[in-house]
């Protein structure tokens, strides 16, 4: 019986940073609506509700925006073990700068420095290179649930935070939860850097360019003994091709993101009025709405870990990258009609906010075939050199997505359309797309698979 391959530490130091820089993003992006439209004379901010979801947006999407000109940075000049802690000393600046905004100046400071320092912080793309080839869908899904293990404490601390602990009277305690925002990027600065240093091996010191796979070392190996200049090497075809695909698919995570972000909207306006949010005389948060997908990730993450390792050892082989990320756009799908079905059954009457536990059951379904396996893509066909890069074109799939769910709320659910009918059509722009997806497997599949002589 073969052997388990055990995970190297470094690939457990890059993804534990990770619960620190989402427990601090979640801490302070879960409070942004709130913060910045309570009123002064309660600790906030007193400005238009507008203005505040605009923030929101603005950190979730230039946050991914600012991963490309990192991407440019750590792929050709300064490797990721230097610029990950840069970015984290950049973004724990920022929350400061949070705690002690009196303006939207000083929000709009904060909002620049947590996503310039995101664009920086690269440990995704570096458990690429850490991992073996084969263990990388496992390690992503596996890296998934630690993500979500500070995306799911950030909200739910957040509401008790502000609201009882760092109060003070009358006064809401956001910049104490800002503070601490940065206090957790400033441990997480340090996690990281002792443990790269103690047993990273090595990772990450060189720009992506250099940190080079066994094809393309042996790759270079051959144009060594056909004397051509290795260094400056031509993207090859399969290379091209492999390009054209993550860029496909980033464009099918467009969508997935959209309804992804969409979905919590109805959860914040329609269901905020149509649901019964007291359980055992408890009054339940919105926020914590967050907190439950993110528990529902840290769960699952271990479970599609092993479900890829079977997969995989089936004699008819693994399901295809294609095929996944078609069940999760499904997934999404079928939440959609679960809302459409729970709205139409509840008549005029409110149904118990419990509900929403299968709703998040799918959400999660989908994102758990989705996101990480994206990444696991990206860091198996990459090519070395433009590994950061193409992260990053991944990541503006989910900039576009965040710019522009509003717009698609406003159109679909504003009130042209009755609420079930509006579900329904987003499920089938997702179903639409899955069948998309399994017809296109084989094309896309040809473009990633090396042929015989392929160079």
């Amino acid at each position: 019986m073969e052997k388990k391959q055990k995970y190297p530490v470094a690939f457990w130091v890059a993804g534990c940073t990770e619960i620190f820089e989402r427990l601090s993003f979640y801490l302070g992006r879960s409070l942004i609506l709130v913060f910045v439209t309570t009123a002064v004379a309660a600790g906030g901010l007193g400005l238009p509700d507008t203005t505040a979801a605009s923030m929101q947006s603005d950190i979730t999407a230039y946050s991914y925006l600012a991963g490309l000109v990192g991407a440019i940075i750590v792929d050709r000049f300064v490797g990721p073990f230097y610029t990950t802690p840069v970015g984290m000393l950049i973004i724990s600046f920022g929350y400061f700068s949070g705690a002690a905004a009196t303006s939207a100046t000083g929000v709009y400071i904060m909002i620049f420095c947590v996503a310039f320092g995101l664009g920086l912080f690269k440990t995704g793309p570096m458990i690429g290179r850490i991992v073996k080839p084969e263990q990388l869908n496992s390690a992503y899904s596996i890296r998934y649930s630690l993500v979500n293990v500070g995306a799911f404490i950030g909200p739910f601390a957040a509401g008790i935070l502000y609201q009882d602990v760092f109060a003070k009277g009358e006064v809401l305690g956001f910049r104490g939860c800002f503070r601490l925002a940065g206090i957790v990027m400033l441990l997480g600065c340090v996690w990281f850097t002792v443990g790269m240093i103690l047993k990273g091996k090595g990772a990450g010191r060189r720009p992506f360019k250099h940190e080079k796979t066994k094809e393309e070392l042996e790759r270079e190996e051959r144009e060594k003994a056909e004397k051509k200049n290795a260094p400056r090497q031509k993207m090859t075809t399969i290379e091209k091709k492999r390009i054209s695909a993550i860029v496909l698919i980033s464009a099918f995570q467009i969508v997935f993101w959209l309804f992804w972000y969409l979905a919590y909207l109805p959860i914040y306006y329609h269901w905020a009025e149509n649901m019964n949010w007291s359980v055992g005389g408890l009054k339940i948060p919105v926020t914590w709405v967050d907190a439950v997908n993110a528990l529902f990730c840290v769960i699952s993450g271990p479970l599609t870990a092993l479900l890829w390792q079977k997969l995989s050892a089936r004699p008819q082989g693994d399901l295809s990258l294609f095929k996944k990320l078609g069940i999760g756009l499904s997934f999404l799908g079928v939440a959609y009609i679960y809302f459409a079905i729970l709205d139409i059954a509840r008549g005029g009457a409110k149904v118990s906010v419990l509900a929403l536990i299968l709703f998040m059951v799918f959400l999660t379904l989908g994102e758990m075939f989705f996101s990480p396996l994206g990444s696991a893509f990206i860091g198996l066909y990459s090519p070395s050199r433009y590994l950061s890069v193409m992260g990053a074109v991944w990541g503006l799939g989910i900039f576009a997505a965040a710019k522009l769910y509003g717009n698609v709320y406003s159109f679909a659910f504003g009130g042209k359309f009755a609420f079930p009918k509006a579900c329904i059509g987003v499920a089938i722009v997702a179903f639409i797309c899955t069948v998309v997806l399994f017809l296109m497997d084989n094309k896309l599949t040809s473009l990633v698979k090396k042929k015989d002589g392929e160079e």
